[in-house]
């Protein structure tokens, strides 16, 4: 485990593993830099993989600030490119998946000289007004919790009640031929349990006006202004809050795109489909 220099304060804590060219992995919620613990080893033969906790999560600082100056996506983009940055990397293949997934596309748009290639699944831009299908607007009710005060008054601090929680949107989301393990359950509680743990892991959403808000409002760029960062997207078929319908947009946001359906997966595709996600990688290294 290592640390890194702080940007705007904060430190990643981060794993290291492999030689050769550099890859970056990037965790989800409600994850941490564990959540790549299968990908690693089928890439370490052909690459120099960094895998950091992103800010407020696992290992990392999670200092009480506002969100808005803390925890945006370009705030944590900021961390990610100077992680890289700092260990020298130069280009890298930037890999991620859930808010993982959101904080790569912004790397590569802010930091494109960082970034060779990403290989990321949902989110992705293009669902527009599909937020409100009525299929999908019941499973992004925990956002709305989230900007209130009430996670930090029923959940923080409480590990009982904060592995209950984890334990739904790891067995909601996942898809039916995955379900977590009672240890990594207990692992993952045991971290978002400690004290302002669970509040730090939240302040991604309370950045802003709220994804509803943020994808009615969402305009397809013109084309020369397209993310050109080449981009594989694995998409899976059984993740709740992004159905695979939704990938019908990806060539008005980015200008080099590959969509792989992933049939068997749900939400947590570095778990579920480890050798998809690592064989999308290392396809980019080649």
């Amino acid at each position: 485990m290592n640390s890194s220099t702080p940007v705007d304060g904060f430190r990643l804590t981060y794993d290291r593993a492999g030689a050769g060219p550099p890859v970056v992995l990037l965790h989800g919620w409600p994850g941490d830099r564990t959540d790549h613990r299968l990908v690693v080893p089928l890439l370490t033969d052909a690459a120099d993989v960094v895998v950091p906790d992103l800010r407020g999560f696992g290992d990392s600082d999670r200092h009480e600030v506002d969100p808005e100056e803390g925890y945006t996506a370009d705030a944590q983009a900021r961390s990610v490119a100077g992680l890289v940055a700092e260990l020298g990397l130069g280009p890298v293949v930037l890999a991620g998946y859930d808010i993982g997934s959101r904080i790569a596309q912004t790397v590569a748009r802010l930091f494109p000289d960082r970034v060779r290639a990403l290989v990321v699944a949902p989110p992705l831009p293009g669902a527009g007004r599909r937020l409100l299908d009525p299929d999908v607007v019941p499973e992004f009710w925990y956002q709305n919790l989230h900007r209130t005060g009430l996670p930090a008054q029923l959940l923080d601090g409480n590990r009982d009640a904060v592995r209950s929680y984890l334990q739904h949107f790891w067995t909601h989301w996942s898809g039916p031929s995955f379900t977590p393990a009672d240890a990594d359950l207990d692992r993952l509680a045991d971290r978002y349990a400690r004290p302002g743990a669970f509040t730090a892991s939240i302040g991604w959403y309370r950045v802003g006006p709220g994804i509803l808000v943020r994808g009615l409002a969402e305009q397809a760029p013109e084309p020369a202004d397209r993310l050109a960062t080449p981009t594989h997207v694995l998409w899976p078929a059984h993740d709740p809050l992004f159905p695979a319908a939704w990938a019908d947009r990806l060539e008005e946001f980015f200008s080099d795109v590959t969509l792989t359906p992933v049939p068997d997966a749900g939400h947590f595709l570095p778990l579920e489909a480890p050798e998809a996600f690592a064989g999308a990688i290392r396809a980019a290294l080649a």
